[in-house]
């Protein structure tokens, strides 16, 4: 016979007990092989930062700091003294930039690590538990450290990125001088390609400095341009109505200072590319290639001669690749810097880019096929890239025409990506040169793989392919 006294269930820990279970599941060696023995993870924050430590370390293990330039300092201070030599922190917005150049400075290895590694946090999530799981995922070696390039490729993406951000702008600029010239009834852009040409700014200069007469405005044409005089004047007969020639006069006012921002921005591309050390060719590789049809750089190119900084620094001519001009080229530099032994394989960079399948599986079936979602600019400029070689005559060409007829469009973009991503790691990591083979070689090569494969099914029924001469309808 049991007891009144017996039947009764446990009481519940109280607060004090179960904030120290808490500290043993975070704490307590799960049997896992220590890889990081002295370790710190950092939870980030926009107004401070939680430090965890092994509580074998410090009586308090998790500390707080502030987000001011001393007390990351301080932070800094506190896990040398602890004895830390790696740090784990999540990549929050911006605000993980200052502290990890700090622990840099200092001689830490950070590790900048994905939160979509971090997410499965059991129980009620806090700052202070999340330094925790931290801080044991990076001491048994749980966490990939992301991509980050040096110093002196972050400061030409700095000045590359802000860069475009005035050309994103300077096009806004000219969307909106259309639609102004559009409510006037002034139908200059359906005559000529670019109202910020040459004959499109002689006009609208001198609509703003008062010209009304549209015959001598029509006088302003260049010689190259198609359209006649008489279709010009035309287009610049309109209602000048004051509240848009004042919108106009300001879109012109700002497209003018964004032509001056990318102008000290090119100033300052061309000197640190001028600071970077020219890369010598490597043994074996072969000469001076075959020289073909020099690419245009495009509209928003810079001033000074890009692709020769570019070939200087890299040892290739990345615009030998059909769909890759020196602007794209740039692009993927200042993303990816110079280095590809971060990446092992060219497999390992395209994945990185995301221009590889991420099929998820289980139990033998395929619940989803395509590529990770992720914003990757270098990826986009790849994209972009390949989507640009649907009208060349080139073998890449001929291999995205017949991608797109098979696949769709996406489908052929991602694809051709993909190519180019390759090629662009062989070129960069091992200095080969790229050579086109052209579009005619491409298509025998298929023809004769497809009569490969006609040839084999032909065998697997016991049939002979005999081939028809050319003269036989």
């Amino acid at each position: 016979m049991t007891t009144r006294q017996e039947g009764k269930a446990e009481p519940k820990p109280n607060r004090k007990q179960r904030r120290e279970q808490h500290r043993r599941i975070w704490t307590d060696n799960p049997g896992l092989d220590v890889v990081h023995a002295d370790a710190a993870g950092i939870d980030i924050g926009n107004r401070e930062h939680y430090v965890a430590i092994a509580p074998s370390k410090s009586e308090q293990p998790v500390r707080k700091f502030s987000c001011f330039t001393q007390d990351l300092r301080e932070l800094a201070q506190f896990l040398k003294e602890h004895g830390i030599r790696s740090v784990a922190m999540q990549s929050t917005g911006v605000y993980w930039i200052p502290l990890y150049d700090v622990l840099e400075e200092w001689g830490f290895e950070v590790y900048l690590v994905n939160a979509r590694d971090t997410k499965n946090l059991p129980g009620r999530k806090s700052d202070v538990q999340e330094s925790q799981w931290l801080l044991k995922l990076h001491t048994y070696g749980l966490l990939r450290n992301s991509f980050r390039p040096t110093s002196e490729i972050r400061v030409l993406r700095t000045y590359w990125r802000q860069r475009g951000e005035h050309v994103q702008t300077a096009g806004e600029c000219v969307q909106r001088m259309q639609k102004s010239l559009t409510q006037m009834n002034l139908q200059l852009a359906n005559v000529i390609s670019d109202i910020m040409g040459v004959t499109g700014q002689k006009i609208l200069r001198a609509i703003l400095a008062g010209e009304r007469n549209a015959d001598k405005l029509a006088e302003m044409r260049h010689e190259r341009i198609q359209a006649s005089r008489e279709e010009i004047a035309a287009s610049l007969t309109g209602n000048w109505r004051p509240e848009l020639l004042f919108g106009l006069k300001q879109e012109i006012d700002r497209y003018d200072f964004c032509q001056r921002q990318i102008a000290e921005c090119d100033e300052k591309t061309k000197q640190h590319l001028g600071a970077l050390p020219e890369r010598a060719k490597e043994p074996g590789t072969p000469g001076e290639p075959s020289p073909q049809k020099k690419k245009r750089a495009g509209g928003n190119s810079p001033a000074f001669a890009l692709d020769q900084e570019l070939v200087r620094i890299t040892g290739v001519d990345f615009t030998r690749i059909d769909g890759i001009n020196v602007m794209t080229a740039q692009t993927i530099l200042s993303e990816v810097g110079l280095d590809m032994s971060k990446w092992k394989t060219e497999a390992h960079f395209a994945s990185w880019l995301g221009l590889c399948p991420n099929n998820s599986v289980t139990g033998g079936k395929v619940l989803r096929r395509g590529t990770r979602n992720i914003v990757n600019r270098a990826a986009t400029a790849f994209r972009i890239a390949a989507s640009t070689l649907r009208r060349s005559d080139s073998y890449l060409g001929a291999q995205f025409r017949r991608f797109r007829t098979r696949l769709g469009a996406p489908k052929a973009i991602t694809a051709m990506a993909h190519k180019l991503a390759v090629l662009f790691y062989r070129m960069l990591r091992h200095g080969q040169e790229y050579v086109d083979r052209g579009q005619q070689f491409y298509q025998d090569k298929y023809r004769q793989q497809q009569i490969a494969h006609l040839n084999k099914q032909a065998a697997q029924l016991g049939l002979v392919v005999t081939p028809v001469s050319a003269g036989i309808k």
